[in-house]
C-alpha cells in the first residue's frame, strides 16, 4: 500500500503509529542493466576528408582503427556551425526550435536565437542521468550566452545545470591550447601546468575524462556512464607540440591542388565516395597553387602543417582514451562516436592568418612579413588558421565551407564503434543528421524521452533513431526530410534530392537562386539540375518554407553580426556601463565580459606595495599574440601593449616605494586610432608613450588581476603573481559616439562569428 509523505516521496511500505506496526521500504535508484557506456567525441572544424579513413594523408591511426572496426557514415549532416550542431546533438531537436540558429554569443531578439537551449528540450545528459547514468562533459561547451560565463553567472546554462555531473573544459568558442581559460564544474581554474612543461589542453581534457571514468567504474561499476568529449581541435588557434609540428615539415609543399586530387583519389579507393563522383571546382577566391608567390606558398604550407599536427595530436589523445577503456574492460560495450560539428572553416580567408585577431581588427595579414615568423606557427606565439584552398581540400570532394549549407558546410565525418553490438564493420550511406544521434543513444540505453521533464512540457524530438541502420547497411533512411538554414543560406533534402541556395547578404530572399542536386548520383553537388527540373525545385522550395514555419526558422535574418550584437541587451557586459569596480582577488574574466579597450580609458589601481620582492602582474589581459599588461618589474611600474608582437612599453623611471599607492594608467585614443599612454602614481606622472594603433578587438583570452593567465611579453612567465595587496581596480571608459559603438560591435561580432 502506497503512502504520500509530506516530503513528496511516494512510500511503498507501511506506516503505522510505531516501527513495530510499520514496514520499511527503500526506493531503488535506477541502475540500467546491460546498457552501454556512451562516449561522444566531437571535433571542431574538421572537414569531410580530414580523417585518414575519409581520404586525407594526415595521420589519424586511432580514428582510422575505430572506423576499421566500426561504421563510417558518408551522408551524415550537421548545421554548418558549432553551437547549433551541439544543441542538436544534445537534444535531438532542430537548431531553430531550441533557440540556437547561430552561435551562443548572440541573441537576435527572436525566439529562434537566444543562445541557450530552452528547458522544453531536455538534454541527452539530463535524460540519461534520470535513467541512472553518470554524466561527464569535457572540453568545449559554447552553449551558454557569454554574458553568463563569468563567476557571477547565472549558471543555469552551464554544463552542470544541463545534466552533467562533472565538467572540465572551456565555456567559450575557442581557447589557447597552451594557456586555456578553464572551468572545473562551476568554477574558473588555472591550467595545471605550463606549456614549457609540456602542457596542452587536449591532453589535459583526456586526462580529466579518464579520471572521471576511473572514479566511476572503481566505485560504482554497475552504473554506465556518458562522456561528452568536445575537443578544441581543430578550431583555430591551430597549436600542437613541437614534435608534431616538425613531423609535417614539407608534407604539403606540393600545394592544395595536388593534395586535393590525392585525397579525392584516396576517397574513391577507400570506398568513401562513389567512383563516378566528380571533384567540385575550386570555390571562388581559391587561386591555383601555381599562381601564388613563393612567400604565399611557404606561408600557406606551414599553416596546413600546423593544422595537420593539431589533428594528429588530437588523434593520439583519442587513442589514449580508447586504450584506457580497453584496459578496464569497458570498450566492448561502449557506444563510441567520433564526429565533426561542421565542415572545414573559411575563416582564415584567402591567404590564411598567423594572428587571427588581425582580421577582427580589419588588418589584413601581410604574408611577406608573416613568413619571417614561420617557426612561430603552431606554437604559443601564433593564433593561426588555414586559407580557403586548404579548407576546401579538407572538404574534398565538396564545395563551400563551414557556415554554408552546401556539402562543404554540412556533410561531415561520423564514425560509430560498438564491438558488443556491431559485428560487421563497413560503410553506412543513408542520409542522417546530427539530430538523429540523441534518439539513437536513448534507444540503445533503454531510456525514454518523456512528455514532461522536471515539470516542463517537452517539445517532440525531431530526430529518429539510427539503430536500424547500425545493423543493416540497406535500411532506409530514418526520415525523409531535413531542412538547413545558416546565416541566410538555405537547403532542403528530401528522398535523395537536395535544393540549396547561397544567400547574398542584403539581397532579397525571394531572389535567391536555388540549385538542385540528386545526391544519390551526385555526391559532390557538382551537376545543378535546377534548370532541367523547375517543378521539382519549386516543390522543394515550398517544402523548405513549410519546414521553416514548423521548426521556428522564421523570421529569416541576414543582418550582419554587428547588428545582432547591437540589438541584444547584454546586462553585465561592457555595453551596459562605462565604469567597472573590481575587488581582487577576482576569478578570471572571459574576454566577452571585459571592459572595452577600444577607446579612451583610465585604469586606477589602489594597492599596498610590499617592502621587498614586489614584482608581479597587476592587470593582465590577452596573451603573447595580443593584449596588454600593467605590472611591476625590477621594482618599476611597467605597461606593455602588445599588438601582434609589436610592443609599446612604458616604464617608470624609478622604483615604486613600499606602502599604499593610487596608480593610474591613462589611455587617450586619437582620431587616427593611435593612443597616448601615461602612467601616474599618487597624482604624479611617471612615464608616457604612444600606441601606434589601438585595437578594437584585443584578444580572445580574458583578464586577471594580481596575476597573468598567459604572458603578454617575454618579461615574465605566467602566473607572475603580485605579492602585494590589490585593494581595488577601477576601469573608467570614455563615452562612446554612435560610430564608436558601431565599430566596436562590428569587431566584436566578427570575432564571435569566427570563433565558432
Amino acid at each position: 500500500m502506497g503512502h504520500e509523505h509530506p516530503s513528496g516521496e511516494r512510500f511503498e511500505g507501511k506506516i503505522g503509529r510505531t516501527v513495530a506496526e510499520s514496514t520499511p521500504w527503500w526506493p531503488t535508484p535506477p541502475l540500467p542493466q546491460g546498457s552501454p557506456d556512451v562516449v561522444v567525441v566531437v571535433l571542431d572544424d574538421a572537414g569531410f576528408s580530414h580523417f585518414g579513413c575519409y581520404g586525407s594523408t594526415i595521420d589519424t591511426p586511432n580514428i582510422d582503427r575505430l572506423a576499421g572496426n566500426g561504421l563510417r557514415f558518408t551522408s551524415f549532416h550537421t548545421t554548418a556551425l558549432c553551437s547549433p550542431t551541439r544543441a542538436c546533438l544534445l537534444t535531438g531537436r532542430n537548431p531553430h526550435a531550441v533557440q540556437m540558429r547561430g552561435i551562443s554569443n548572440m541573441d537576435s531578439g527572436f525566439p529562434n536565437m537566444r543562445g541557450a537551449i530552452p528547458p522544453s528540450a531536455a538534454t541527452l545528459a539530463e535524460l540519461l542521468r534520470a535513467h541512472g547514468y553518470a554524466t561527464f562533459a569535457t572540453g568545449k561547451w559554447h552553449l551558454a550566452p557569454m554574458s553568463e560565463c563569468t563567476a557571477a553567472g547565472p549558471y543555469k546554462n552551464w554544463p552542470l545545470q544541463r545534466g552533467f555531473d562533472r565538467f572540465y573544459g572551456f565555456l567559450q568558442a575557442e581557447t589557447d591550447q597552451f594557456h586555456p581559460e578553464l572551468t572545473r564544474d562551476n568554477s574558473m581554474i588555472d591550467p595545471p601546468a605550463r606549456p614549457e612543461d609540456g602542457y596542452h589542453v587536449s591532453e589535459d581534457i583526456v586526462d580529466q575524462s579518464i579520471g572521471m571514468i576511473r572514479d566511476q567504474v572503481s566505485l560504482v561499476p554497475e552504473r554506465p556512464f556518458f562522456l561528452y568529449l568536445a575537443f578544441g581541435a581543430t578550431h583555430s588557434p591551430h597549436q600542437a607540440p613541437r614534435a608534431y609540428l616538425e613531423k609535417y615539415r614539407g608534407r604539403f609543399d606540393a600545394g592544395w591542388d595536388v593534395v586535393r586530387e590525392q585525397w579525392f583519389e584516396r576517397q574513391k579507393a577507400l570506398g568513401v565516395i562513389p567512383r563516378e563522383t566528380q571533384l567540385a571546382p575550386r570555390n571562388p577566391g581559391v587561386r591555383p597553387w601555381s599562381e601564388l608567390s613563393d612567400d604565399e606558398r611557404r606561408f600557406a604550407a606551414r599553416l596546413q602543417e600546423a593544422y595537420a599536427a593539431f589533428l594528429d595530436h588530437t588523434d593520439a589523445q583519442i587513442g589514449r582514451l580508447v586504450e584506457f577503456l580497453r584496459g578496464i574492460g569497458r570498450l566492448d560495450n561502449t557506444f563510441l562516436v567520433v564526429m565533426s560539428d561542421n565542415g572545414a572553416s573559411q575563416e582564415g580567408g584567402p591567404t590564411g592568418v598567423l594572428d587571427e585577431m588581425r582580421w577582427f581588427n580589419g588588418m589584413p595579414e601581410d604574408v611577406d612579413a608573416a613568413v619571417r615568423r614561420l617557426d612561430d606557427i603552431g606554437g604559443p606565439n601564433s593564433h593561426s588558421n588555414i586559407p580557403w584552398g586548404w579548407a576546401q581540400a579538407g572538404n574534398t570532394p565538396l564545395k563551400w565551407y563551414k557556415q554554408n549549407t552546401h556539402g562543404g558546410g554540412v556533410r561531415d565525418p561520423l564514425i560509430v564503434h560498438h564491438p558488443a553490438r556491431l559485428k560487421a564493420p563497413g560503410f553506412r550511406r543513408q542520409f542522417c543528421h546530427v539530430i538523429d544521434l540523441a534518439p539513437t543513444i536513448l534507444e540503445l540505453a533503454g531510456a525514454q524521452a518523456p512528455d514532461v521533464f522536471a515539470g516542463v512540457p517537452q517539445m517532440p524530438i525531431h530526430g529518429k533513431s539510427l539503430v536500424p541502420a547500425l545493423h543493416d547497411a540497406h535500411a532506409p533512411p530514418a526520415r525523409d526530410t531535413q531542412y538547413f538554414e545558416m546565416l541566410g543560406h538555405r537547403g532542403i533534402w528530401r528522398g535523395g534530392w537536395k535544393a540549396v541556395t547561397r544567400h547574398r547578404q542584403g539581397g532579397s530572399f525571394d531572389e535567391d537562386r536555388w540549385e538542385l542536386y540528386h545526391l544519390e548520383t551526385d555526391f559532390s553537388e557538382s551537376t545543378d539540375l535546377a534548370a532541367r527540373e523547375p517543378d521539382r525545385v519549386k516543390e522543394l522550395v515550398d517544402l523548405w518554407w513549410h519546414e521553416a514555419e514548423r521548426h521556428g526558422v522564421l523570421p529569416l535574418d541576414d543582418r550582419g553580426a554587428a547588428m545582432l550584437f547591437r540589438a541584444a541587451p547584454r546586462p553585465g557586459l561592457p555595453t551596459s556601463r562605462a565604469r567597472f569596480v573590481y575587488y581582487p582577488p577576482v576569478s578570471h574574466i572571459v574576454s566577452d565580459a571585459c571592459p572595452s579597450a577600444a577607446r579612451s580609458f583610465t585604469i586606477t589601481v589602489l594597492l599596498d606595495h610590499p617592502a621587498e620582492g614586489g614584482d608581479g602582474a597587476l592587470i593582465a589581459r590577452g596573451n603573447s599574440n595580443s593584449g596588454f599588461a600593467l605590472y611591476v618589474k625590477d621594482g618599476r611600474l611597467t605597461f606593455d601593449y602588445n599588438a601582434f608582437h609589436e610592443h609599446t612599453r612604458v616604464v617608470a623611471a624609478r622604483a615604486l616605494e613600499p606602502g599604499r599607492h593610487r596608480l593610474e594608467l591613462r589611455v587617450a585614443r586619437a582620431a587616427d586610432k593611435s593612443a597616448a599612454v601615461a602612467l601616474w602614481a599618487d597624482g604624479t606622472p611617471l612615464a608616457t608613450g604612444q600606441i601606434p594603433r589601438l585595437l578594437v578587438i584585443l584578444s580572445s583570452t580574458g583578464m586577471d588581476f594580481g596575476r597573468s593567465l598567459a604572458p603578454v611579453n617575454a618579461d615574465y612567465a605566467a602566473p607572475f603573481e603580485y605579492p602585494g595587496r590589490l585593494e581595488r581596480v577601477i576601469f573608467e571608459l570614455e563615452g562612446r559616439s554612435q560610430s564608436d559603438r558601431a565599430r566596436e560591435a562590428e569587431a566584436e561580432a566578427r570575432a564571435a562569428m569566427t570563433r565558432q
